[in-house]
């Protein structure tokens, strides 16, 4: 078809300033001649030559309609490409550059020397082991300072959360801190020995005995574990907050496959 017989739209001039783009990059053509097989569009316009009655014709080639829808619709994909990539910038700060740490090298080797084997594993197994190895000796530092032991503090903690009068059976005890009933006397008395818990028998069961926080442990640990948490912000602090969100979900959800299996 001739461009003499190709049959064109007409779209006002507020329509192409609708959608922020110049006429000439949407392929608008606005003259006061008309083109060969093009259709007119009349609308008013008030302007300092020629007032409030004045008004503008603008002849726009077919094409200019396609562009203009196209141009909303990639408004809308460029949006979503937005939204994804906030998404996975934020997984690619999680991601550690882990070219020359000791776990990538000692991966390395064990791919060089067993290709049979899959070690992929090691990337997240081993790089936690060693977290928490340096995280215990991050905390234990903390306690090192009032003179407490990971597992004494463990146990203070433990009376302090439970509430008034901030007592709880050797029982509960071993179970909250996950160790052995053993450990727990252990612990207990040291921290009878210093004057920070009591040791009495149980009002319900003559045979049991309950541990309970002296005034002086409770002191104690209210300060400890304002130092604590303030230490444990100090350690978060190189990832962000995003970044620590998703680590606890993970974690949680890992976790909770051992705990669940252990309590069944």
């Amino acid at each position: 078809m001739s461009a003499k017989n190709t049959p064109t739209l007409r779209v006002p001039r507020t329509a192409a300033r609708h959608h922020h783009a110049p006429l000439g990059s949407l392929g608008l053509t606005a003259s006061s001649s008309r083109p060969a097989g093009s259709a007119r569009n009349t609308a008013p316009h008030s302007g300092a030559s020629g007032g409030r009655n004045s008004r503008v014709t603008q002849y726009v080639l077919p094409h200019a309609i396609g562009a203009i829808a196209v141009t909303s619709t990639q408004r809308q994909v460029v949006s979503m490409e937005d939204s994804i990539a906030s998404v996975e910038d934020t997984l690619a700060r999680m991601t550690t550059d882990a070219t020359d740490d000791r776990v990538a090298r000692i991966m390395r080797e064990w791919r060089r020397e067993r290709p049979d084997l899959d070690v992929s594993p090691q990337g997240v197994i081993g790089r936690l082991h060693r977290l928490a190895n340096a995280l215990t000796d991050e905390l234990v530092a903390v306690y090192d300072r009032f003179e407490l032991s990971e597992g004494e503090f463990d146990v203070l903690a433990t009376l302090r959360r439970a509430g008034d009068p901030f007592e709880r059976t050797p029982g509960d005890l071993a179970a909250s801190t996950m160790v052995t009933s053993g450990a727990v006397t252990k612990r207990v008395d040291r921290l009878v020995a210093r004057g920070l818990a009591t040791r009495r028998a149980s009002d319900v069961d003559g045979r049991g005995r309950v541990i309970a926080l002296t005034p002086a442990g409770r002191e104690l640990i209210d300060e400890v574990m304002t130092a604590h948490m303030a230490n444990e912000h100090r350690l978060l602090a190189a990832i962000d907050a995003d970044e620590q969100a998703v680590l606890e979900r993970v974690l949680t959800r890992w976790l909770s496959t051992f705990e669940s299996s252990a309590d069944g």
